[in-house]
C-alpha cells in the first residue's frame, strides 16, 4: 500500500519539474530574440574603422592596443522576414560589426557599449583569419578565446584569407549570407580537387597540439565576390603563416594524400593535340615509408577511377582502345607532374610536411619517428620520394 501511495507524489513532482524546464526554455528563447545572431567572424590585424575613430575621439575610451580587429556577421531579422518594399532595393540580410583591441573577449564586450543586443555566437558557422594577422601573431594565441568559449561550437569552419578577412564577409548579392556561402563552397569537394577537406575548430585544436605544420583553405575577395583560391601553409612550431600553395599545387597535394572526392585532369591528346578531360570518380593514395639504417624514403602509389566527360578529338576511332589508353597515359603524366611540382614546393621552398608523410612514418616505424620527430620538417625536406600513378577510364558518357 505504501508504495502505491508514493507513486502519484513522484509523478506530480516529475510533472512540476518538466513544467519548470519548459518555462526555462521559453524564457531562454525570448532572450535570443533580444540578441544579435552571429553567423560569421573575421579576424584581422588591428585597424580602427572610421566609426571607431570618431567614437574614440569624442569619448574617453579605455586602455588598449589595436592588435586585432574582430568583425561579426550578424543576421538582420527584419530584412529576412519582411523583405524590401515594392519598388525599393532589396536590403541586405546581414550587417558586419567591427571592433578593435587586443584582448578578444574585451573587444567583443566593448560592443555592448554600442548595441542593445549582445552577441549570440552559438549558431556561428565560420571564422576567417586575415593574412597580416596570420603572419604577425601566433594562431594559437589568436584563437584561444574560441577554443575555450563553451558557447562556440567545435564544428565552426576555419579559413584563411589572402587580404583582409572582413572583405570575405561582404557580398554584392543582398539576399545571400557570406558565412553560409563559405560553408556551401567548402562542401563542393566532390566537384574539385582544389578544395581541402573541411577544417573545424575541433580539428584545428588537434593540429595545434601536435606541433605539425598544417593547411587552411584560402579565400579571396574581389568586387564583393569570393572564391576559394589555394591554401595557406601554417608552420607547426611558430603557428604563423609560411606562405601559400596555389590552386594547381592544392590539386597536386590532393592526389598525393588521396583526400579528393572529385575533379578534372585536363590534358592534350599526344597524337591530335586536341583537348581531353578526365573526370575523377574516386581517388586512392598509399604513402609507403622505407627505412634503411639512417636513411628514410617514401613511395607514393596513386590510383583513380574516372570517366571521359569531354574531348575535342573528332574521329570515329576516338573510343577505340588505343585512344583510351592514350588518355589514361597522358592523364597519369599530368597527375605525376602536379604531384612532383607540389612536393618541390613544400620540400624545398617551405621545408614543411603538410601531406602526412610523417604520420605514415610514425605508424609503421614508431621508434624511428621518436628520433626524428623533433626536427621532422627539416628531415622531410631532404627525403627522396618516388611516385606511381595509375588512372582508369570506366565510363564514357552517353555517346560513343
Amino acid at each position: 500500500m505504501g508504495k502505491s501511495r508514493k507513486t502519484p507524489v513522484i509523478l506530480l513532482s516529475l510533472s512540476l519539474f518538466l513544467l519548470l524546464s519548459l518555462a526555462g526554455c521559453s524564457s531562454s528563447s525570448r532572450e535570443i530574440e533580444k540578441r544579435s545572431l552571429v553567423i560569421g567572424l573575421a579576424l584581422d590585424k588591428g585597424k580602427e574603422s572610421k566609426t571607431e575613430k570618431i567614437l574614440n575621439e569624442k569619448g574617453v575610451g579605455y586602455s588598449k592596443r589595436n592588435l586585432v580587429t574582430i568583425t561579426h556577421q550578424v543576421v538582420i531579422t527584419q530584412a529576412t522576414s519582411k523583405g524590401a518594399k515594392e519598388g525599393s532595393t532589396q536590403p541586405k540580410s546581414y550587417v558586419n560589426v567591427s571592433s578593435t583591441g587586443d584582448s578578444l573577449i574585451q573587444t567583443v564586450q566593448e560592443l555592448s557599449l554600442r548595441t542593445s543586443r549582445p552577441m549570440f555566437v552559438q549558431h556561428m558557422k565560420v571564422v576567417v583569419i586575415g593574412e597580416e594577422l596570420l603572419r604577425k601573431m601566433n594562431l594559437q594565441q589568436v584563437l584561444d578565446l574560441l577554443f575555450r568559449d563553451y558557447e562556440i561550437r567545435e564544428s565552426v569552419l576555419v579559413f584563411a584569407s589572402k587580404g583582409r578577412a572582413s572583405d570575405t564577409l561582404e557580398l554584392k548579392e543582398t539576399s545571400e549570407f557570406p558565412a553560409f556561402l563559405l560553408t556551401g563552397i567548402s562542401e563542393n569537394q566532390f566537384k574539385s580537387t582544389r578544395i581541402l577537406p573541411q577544417v573545424t575548430l575541433a580539428k584545428l585544436t588537434g593540429k595545434m597540439n601536435s606541433n605539425s605544420s598544417f593547411l587552411l583553405q584560402n579565400v579571396i575577395a574581389g568586387n564583393k565576390e569570393i572564391k576559394f583560391a589555394g591554401v595557406a601553409v601554417i608552420n607547426g612550431k611558430t603557428k604563423k603563416l609560411l606562405g601559400y600553395l596555389n590552386e594547381d599545387e592544392v590539386e597536386g597535394l590532393t592526389w598525393i594524400t588521396g583526400k579528393g572526392k572529385g575533379g578534372i585532369v585536363k590534358t592534350f591528346d599526344t597524337k591530335t593535340h586536341q583537348l581531353v578531360t578526365y573526370e575523377v570518380l574516386s581517388i586512392k593514395s598509399h604513402i609507403q615509408p622505407h627505412v634503411k639504417g639512417s636513411n628514410i624514403s617514401f613511395d607514393v602509389k596513386v590510383e583513380a577511377k574516372g570517366r571521359l566527360p569531354e574531348h575535342w578529338v573528332l574521329s570515329d576511332k576516338a573510343f577505340k582502345n588505343e585512344f583510351i589508353k592514350r588518355v589514361e597515359t597522358d592523364s597519369e603524366k599530368e597527375v605525376k607532374r602536379l604531384a612532383e611540382h607540389t612536393l618541390r614546393i613544400i620540400q624545398n621552398k617551405y621545408k614543411t610536411d603538410v601531406a602526412g608523410f610523417g604520420n605514415r612514418l610514425r605508424i609503421k616505424y614508431p621508434k624511428v619517428w621518436e628520433k626524428v620527430k623533433k626536427d621532422w620538417d627539416q628531415t622531410f625536406s631532404k627525403v627522396p620520394i618516388t611516385y606511381s600513378v595509375k588512372l582508369k577510364i570506366n565510363e564514357y558518357g552517353t555517346s560513343g
